[in-house]
């Protein structure tokens, strides 16, 4: 189906006809993690879902950390979507920059539990930069906005801007995790993140402005 005809050079339409078939595969990959998790990420369920032989996805994608990284990159795409219908513009004052972080952080969280097991594949940078296709130029552009927010959110923080995000980051994906895993509501009797957003936010950044 995928393969190309045997001793026939590769016309316009054949090069259009493999990459439908790579969308195909990254397509179907994408509606599998969001209904049955990264767990169930096979190359042959993915390939009978994209209808193609369980074979053809080692052509387009020669291991399965490569197609796994571009499903990763799928939901990349939408998250930066999400943030940036959120945040706008980039704030250049301090009560600009905290409640364009106080979106950023919601719409995190609210991808985290909407796209539970693409948000848990995203995040495999252990494993999924070890494919040929690494997640870096898809990944660092959603921290590089968090980190410019932190520096103007903090303009007097000792720590580099980067660090600030990177725990603000790491607090953020905690929250997601726990809530995912049922240990929030253990803790604190509440699936409620509300509370504990505002005090991880004014940990980083210090109260917002009127609330001081």
């Amino acid at each position: 189906m995928a393969e190309q005809t045997q001793g026939m050079p590769e016309t316009e339409t054949e090069s259009g006809h493999e990459a439908g078939v790579r969308d195909r595969l990254v397509d179907a990959g994408v509606e599998l993690v969001h209904a049955e998790g990264a767990q169930a990420l096979s190359l042959r369920e993915i390939a009978r879902r994209a209808g193609v032989s369980h074979g053809a996805p080692r052509r387009y994608f020669p291991a399965h950390l490569d197609l796994l990284s571009a499903i990763a990159r799928e939901g990349f795409g939408e998250l930066a979507d999400r943030v940036a219908a959120a945040v706008g513009e980039e704030a250049e004052g301090r009560a600009g920059a905290r409640a364009q972080l106080d979106a950023l952080a919601r719409v995190h969280l609210d991808f985290a539990s909407r796209r539970r097991g693409m948000y848990e594949l995203m995040f495999r940078h252990d494993l999924l930069e070890s494919g040929r296709l690494g997640l870096r130029e898809s990944s660092l552009p959603l921290f590089e906005l968090l980190a410019r927010l932190a520096a103007r959110a903090r303009p007097e923080a000792e720590e580099e801007p980067a660090v600030v995000a990177a725990a603000l980051w790491a607090n953020l994906h905690g929250i997601a995790q726990l809530r995912a895993w049922g240990s929030l509501r253990l803790a604190l009797r509440t699936d409620d993140v509300e509370p504990l957003l505002r005090a991880v936010l004014d940990a980083h950044l210090g109260p917002a402005e009127g609330a001081r």
